[in-house]
């Protein structure tokens, strides 16, 4: 639990944000200016790739607990790259670490990387370990954007009902009323399948801006399959491992690659669709962050089966290569200052929770 009030209340300051998401393809790193409620304006950003090599390190680690075999050069490998990616600057630091493992209905998460080893290295302190205080609060530890996407929609000026939706390798949505009310909670796949499937494949990381899957055809008996998977029923918030839905894969492998591409597109979509029946009134319009918001077919899908106008984030003002990473700075800040970081609406933690430990630069 943070220490309330460490650089005061009010005082806007540069903040870094280092992200690495369950892709696995590199550090973000972004400057945000803030005083943990409002956004002054945003700074200099760059990504650090992970190398092949390491890619399939960590992606050969998911789904493992601290303790397992072979996660200690792993740990260095992820602490070394946000070691590089943080000499962007930045008083604080907030440090996500790579996501391996989330089970929250058994109050455990695991974000790999020590903060304490990232503060020491830097001589900076360091905000990190975010997830674990909401899960044992009874959260689902996800999604911990949403208090940002409110902000930075305040800040691009926005003022109807819009729906953030970051497409990473699961897709999660914040519902932002004018009046600042939220509900958040993830969706269903975002690019993870898509992803995997390409690997098998084609042999490259993605189907670039959704080529491949634009000339395919939907088998909607799947899509209909994956609608009925209990998830969806649940009433948010909610959270979805990686992995979760990782038999559609089984059941597109009998297509043609366009064909299985094309319907793991409407899966995302179909599942955007559905979370609107969650919501206190449907969006306005969407915005698209992360990744998956350079598939043109996802995005065509999504206003097909909304009804509503898509857009990427960059229609507004804002960074969606960034955004997550811009997220993570303006929550230390808020763990700096004791506000709560997740919510009841948010998570589904009993009570707001100020999640975060805080490891200080050794005095010199």
């Amino acid at each position: 639990m943070a220490i309330p009030g460490e650089f005061g209340k009010g005082p806007m300051i540069w903040a870094l944000g280092l992200m690495s998401g369950t892709s696995a393809d590199g550090v973000d790193a972004a400057l945000i200016e803030t005083d943990g409620e409002t956004i002054g304006g945003f700074g200099r950003s760059t990504c650090v790739p992970y190398t092949a090599r390491e890619r399939a390190l960590i992606r050969g680690a998911f789904g493992l607990w601290p303790g397992a075999d072979g996660l200690a050069e792993v740990a260095e490998v992820v602490e070394r790259r946000h070691l590089e990616a943080a000499a962007l600057g930045g008083e604080v630091v907030g440090f996500h670490g790579q996501t391996l493992a989330h089970d929250p209905e058994g109050y455990r998460t695991h974000q790999l990387g020590s903060g304490a080893w990232l503060a020491a290295a830097l001589s900076r302190s360091v905000v990190w370990d975010f997830r674990s205080a909401d899960v044992l609060s009874g959260g689902e530890g996800a999604p911990l954007v949403p208090v940002f996407h409110r902000a930075a929609l305040q800040f691009a000026g926005i003022r109807e009902v819009t729906a953030v939706l970051n497409l990473g390798g699961v897709g999660n949505v914040t519902w932002v009323a004018p009046s600042g009310e939220l509900l958040a909670f993830d969706t269903g796949p975002g690019n993870a399948l898509l992803d995997d499937l390409m690997r098998a494949r084609v042999g490259t990381e993605m189907d670039v801006g959704g080529a491949l899957a634009a000339d395919g055809r939907i088998s909607e008996e799947i899509v209909a399959d994956v609608l009925a998977d209990p998830f969806f029923a649940r009433k948010p918030p909610k959270s979805l491992d990686r992995d979760h839905f990782g038999w559609v894969l089984d059941r597109v492998a009998p297509l043609a690659t366009e064909d299985a591409l094309k319907t793991l597109a409407a899966v995302t979509a179909a599942t955007v669709a559905d979370a609107v029946r969650h919501m206190p009134e449907p969006p306005a319009r969407w915005l698209l962050a992360g990744g998956g918001r350079r598939n043109a077919t996802v995005a065509a899908l999504i206003g097909a089966r909304t009804n509503a106008p898509v857009a990427a984030v960059e229609a507004v003002g804002l960074d969606g290569d960034m955004l997550e990473a811009q997220a993570f700075g303006y929550l230390a800040v808020r763990v700096l200052r004791g506000l709560p970081t997740s919510f009841p609406e948010t998570t589904g933690a009993r009570l707001p929770v100020c999640g975060g430990r805080i490891s200080r630069a050794a005095l010199r």
